[in-house]
């Protein structure tokens, strides 16, 4: 087991999560302390007040340092609220029969971040993957060094952020006398648990459905590039079943919770009395709830994935989806419709899975931290030569 501490802090959109704790040598993350805090500063995917969020990641982090009895000089950021933007680019090289070496994919590799670098002046790179390998109009699995061939192309997915949104995270870090060692998006750490569960599967859609919010991604060949964020989640449901049947929000919230796949009940099951709460009891069909919540996810689904014009092009390259709803009792409760509505007459295969614990989250963060992801490029930077250097380089080339 490592003996050094290490600090980890998950910013969602409702919460703020710190960790601390060690990396065994089996390459599990044991935690020793863990608090959740309810977000502050941070309205609508933007920093608002940095001196409110850092004073509340500084109080507690004295807390867990107290309690641990470490210091801590760096932490782990994993991301879940600010904007992030993505950019697919692809280089090539003309080989006309010559080798691939190492040296071609650096260039291009480089090249192309630097057109970012030079184009996207106001943003910082987060992350970049090999999306893609081609050799002579052939897709490979893996880097073509050593191959022969004609034209080589190389793509690359570029994860970003708002240089000014990263530099207000360096200074609430500073204000906690810590540095950022690595910021994860949390969308590239929940692709990667999907193919730790899946490695058969490297290319598809995730959906992930909480009660206000909801969101899109899509990984490629185990890279991640696409991400989109809407402003509507379970909550439009709730919010749908009241309208029609003029039930109380916390009677149809009851009804939900109580009622586990509403499909299954028959026209003659009504509800019970019970969930009339200071109201005249009507005799409403369990399954009328039912079609309800069926034509919102209907139409939820469709907003997602089909009528969602940033996809078009993506929709052509997997058949599937998984989906990720927050609200567990809400989920048992509406199962079937989520199931048929997001395979679309069986044209997608959809596999409804349970949102992440925290515990998975940073347990997979430490692991690609600690070992990297098999599709992260690194550009390299060629160290500048000293005049002398460069000298006996002429002299002896």
């Amino acid at each position: 087991m490592n003996n050094i501490p290490k600090l980890f802090i998950n910013i969602g959109d409702l919460e703020i999560c710190l960790i601390a704790g060690y990396s065994d040598d089996q390459s599990s993350f044991e935690i020793l302390e863990k608090l959740i805090l309810p977000i502050e500063g941070i309205i609508e995917n933007k920093i608002t007040d940095l001196d409110i969020i850092a004073n509340l990641i500084k109080k507690n982090i004295l807390s867990i340092e107290q309690k641990v009895n470490y210091t801590f000089k760096d932490i782990i950021v994993i991301l879940n609220n600010l904007e992030i933007s993505f950019l697919n680019l692809c280089g090539y090289k003309k080989l006309n029969g010559a080798q691939i070496s190492k040296e071609n994919i650096t260039y291009i590799l480089n090249s192309l971040k630097s057109c970012v670098d030079e184009f996207e002046k106001n943003k910082k790179i987060l992350h970049i993957f090999n999306s893609e390998y081609c050799l002579d109009k052939k897709k490979l699995d893996n880097l073509p060094i050593g191959l022969f061939g004609d034209f080589y192309s190389h793509e690359l997915s570029f994860n970003l952020i708002n240089k000014n949104d990263y530099k207000n995270l360096e200074k609430i870090f500073n204000k906690c006398n810590l540095r950022i060692k690595k910021l994860l998006l949390e969308s590239f750490v929940k692709g990667s648990l999907i193919n730790g569960d899946n490695p058969e599967i490297d290319t598809f859609f995730y959906i992930q459905i909480e009660s206000k919010n909801s969101k899109i991604f899509y990984v490629e060949n185990n890279a991640i590039k696409y991400e989109q964020k809407f402003n509507f989640g379970t909550e439009i449901i709730v919010n749908d079943i009241c309208k029609i049947t003029y039930l109380e929000i916390d009677s149809v919230k009851n009804i939900i919770s109580e009622n586990q796949n509403i499909y299954k009940t028959s026209d003659k099951d009504f509800l019970e009395e019970k969930y009339f709460i200071n109201q005249q009891y009507r005799k409403i069909k369990k399954n009328f709830i039912a079609k309800i919540a069926e034509a919102r996810i209907d139409e939820l689904s469709e907003k997602f994935y089909l009528k969602n014009i940033n996809l078009k092009k993506l929709l052509q390259e997997t058949d599937v989806i998984f989906l990720e709803i927050s609200d567990q009792q809400h989920l048992s409760c509406f199962h079937h419709a989520y199931e048929v509505s997001f395979a679309f007459n069986n044209k997608y295969k959809v596999k409804i899975i349970k949102k992440p614990v925290i515990e998975q989250i940073i347990n997979k963060a430490d692991n690609i931290v600690q070992f990297g992801w098999k599709k992260e490029a690194i550009p390299v930077t060629n160290p500048k030569k000293s005049l002398i250097a460069r000298v006996f380089q002429e002299i002896f080339r």
